[in-house]
């Protein structure tokens, strides 16, 4: 396998495209089961799919010392990788709360069950939703494990995901996600950035999937 280290010149606007209506799609899934999940319409979309520097993707979920609030996946199948879900710790909260109204959650750096329950359940609608739909593009088979969530600075969240990736890019794959009520609103305590991580030996059979020569 080549060295993709700059892979923008492989991934151009037809493979970013592919994913990005792959996330709408998946988004709309995820969308569904979210509002039954609150009791609420929502509605989520995938307004850019963006491969950027890994300054970029530290910047992009706050800054190396940012204090944030992951929901970590491995990809199994056939294009192993890892996702990474970030949002703010007040996001997090915002959200848990929402599902377990008279639970405290997220008070510095305690951790409750149930609100990692609901966190890790939020994990699961959005990457699986995502995951089917982009399989389905690739026509790979792409699932995720069950998903752990970490509250912790950004660089020692995305430290392991980066080191993995570093072997043969200096990239990754930013899928940005938009939340809204059903009147238009957006559902700020729940917006986040999703960080997509193939594992080296995935490059390949993505981007032949995904229709790079």
């Amino acid at each position: 396998m080549r060295n993709p280290k700059i892979f923008t010149e492989w991934f151009g606007p037809v493979q970013l495209d592919v994913l990005k209506e792959a996330g709408n799609i998946g988004a709309g899934h995820a969308a569904t089961s979210l509002s039954k999940l609150l009791n609420k319409k929502i509605d989520m979309r995938v307004p850019g799919v963006e491969v950027v520097g890994f300054d970029t993707v530290m910047e992009l979920a706050g800054g190396a010392d940012k204090e944030v609030v992951s929901i970590f996946q491995r990809i199994e199948g056939d294009a192993p990788g890892t996702m990474f879900f970030v949002l703010s710790p007040n996001k997090a909260a915002h959200f848990v709360q929402r599902m377990c109204v008279s639970t405290p959650v997220f008070s510095g750096h305690e951790e409750d069950d149930m609100a990692l329950s609901a966190l890790n359940e939020l994990g699961n609608i959005v990457s699986g939703a995502y995951l089917t739909a982009l399989g389905d593009f690739a026509a790979l088979e792409l699932a995720s494990t069950v998903p752990s969530s970490a509250q912790d600075m950004v660089g020692a969240i995305l430290s392991m995901g980066l080191i993995k990736m570093s072997q043969v890019s200096d990239q990754a794959i930013v899928i940005k996600t938009s939340f809204t009520d059903g009147e238009g609103r957006r559902e700020e305590d729940i917006d986040g950035h999703f960080f997509l991580f193939p594992d080296p030996d995935s490059y390949e059979k993505l981007f032949t999937s995904l229709g790079v020569q």
